[in-house]
């Protein structure tokens, strides 16, 4: 009997190949830390801070609980709260405008590039004037490094030196991309990341990482990852969190960040395939000049007039996972939409909620399998 089988589906993001390939190395990991119980702040939490330093080349590096932590932890180092504007773009996930409107302060959103999907810089310099008419005092702008890859953070950092703003980079999908040959994670006056499981550097829970060259901000960080500690741990100084990264969890980073390189080259070379195979049917991402990526995500553009549905409909049916990032900009959701835009609006966002979509991009996706990922966009495209 002839029975159509369902083609076996393919990973979005494959933690399980990683997972194999790494296997007794992170099983040794954990068990170290099992075996000296230090769970909290344990030898491993200083050994990767260390490791990360040398592989961005920033001279601090201070680890948290979450990405989003290490943007708050930012904003309540430098005194952010009620009054102030923060600069960010629309089109990214919500933890960007969020870490500023839990401070008190207002997040004023700005429209990103078409082609790189990042911050774009005449929109920040209206979102600055359109926060001074507001009576706001304009004190930071986080760019994002979006889907991997890194920003233009020399038209950035002018307008925000022209200011007086400090930039804030929220790397939390570009860790190990670089800008004009220099990491990720020396730009600006600090940086943020993230290690959530789906990130090209990723542990196996929650987990995120500040960088900066800035020594007093360091330790002020440190002070506000452990409830705003002084010297003794029952004199805190200044308000904080419980934002500590857990011992295990950086005992699988470091092991993680040693094979982190051959990844991202990895991920290069499936992009270069993606783009090879596609982009004569779809608007296929566009790595601007000095600029590299780490693709957390392979987003594409569909054409005009394409029911996105549809289009992941048809892949799903095939096995061939699809999402969307983001169906929806910042300033279009329901907890946001009352924070001010920059004059003239955000109409790259909006367009880009409405046309992008983003396909299985991982270090381990091999040739044979994204063959019929192409093969198959190419037919949802042509129907």
């Amino acid at each position: 009997m002839n029975q159509h089988l369902r083609p076996d589906p393919v990973p979005f993001i494959d933690v399980a190949s990683q997972r194999r390939r790494l296997g007794p190395s992170i099983d040794e990991a954990v068990a170290r830390v099992l075996a000296h119980c230090q769970f909290i702040n344990g030898p491993e939490v200083t050994q990767l801070e260390a490791a990360l330093a040398a592989f961005s080349g920033a001279k601090h590096v201070v680890t948290c609980a979450s990405g989003t932590d290490a943007l708050l932890m930012v904003l309540m180092a430098r005194n952010v709260g009620r009054g102030d504007a923060v600069l960010c773009p629309s089109f990214t996930f919500c933890a960007t405008g969020e870490a500023v409107a839990l401070t008190g302060a207002t997040p004023v959103f700005v429209d990103v590039d078409d082609a790189t999907f990042n911050i774009d810089v005449n929109s920040l310099k209206r979102g600055i004037a359109t926060a001074k008419r507001l009576g706001l005092k304009p004190r930071a702008v986080i760019p994002v490094d979006l889907f991997g890859q890194s920003a233009d953070h020399d038209a950035i950092g002018t307008v925000a030196e022209a200011e007086g703003l400090f930039v804030l980079d929220d790397a939390a999908q570009a860790f190990g991309a670089s800008y004009k040959g220099r990491r990720l994670g020396t730009f600006g006056l600090v940086t943020a990341t993230s290690f959530f499981p789906a990130k090209p550097l990723g542990c196996f829970g929650d987990g995120g990482a500040i960088l900066t060259d800035d020594a007093e901000l360091a330790e002020t960080l440190r002070s506000i990852r452990v409830h705003g500690q002084g010297s003794d741990k029952y004199d805190n100084v200044r308000l904080g969190l419980t934002g500590r990264l857990d011992t295990i969890q950086a005992a699988i980073l470091i092991e993680k960040l040693k094979i982190f390189e051959d990844e991202i080259a990895a991920r290069n070379l499936v992009a270069q395939r993606y783009a090879q195979g596609l982009g004569n049917v779809v608007t296929v991402p566009y790595v601007a000049s000095g600029a590299t990526s780490v693709w957390a995500q392979y987003t594409i553009r569909l054409p005009a007039g394409t029911d996105r549905n549809a289009f992941a409909a048809v892949l799903k049916a095939q096995g061939i996972p699809t999402a969307i990032y983001y169906p929806k900009s910042m300033h279009q959701q329901t907890a946001y939409r009352d924070y001010p835009v920059a004059d003239g609006g955000l109409p790259v966002c909006e367009k880009l909620s409405d046309d992008v979509i983003s396909l299985p991009m991982h270090a381990y996706l091999d040739e044979p399998t994204q063959e019929r990922i192409i093969k198959a966009v190419r037919g949802a495209v042509s129907t």
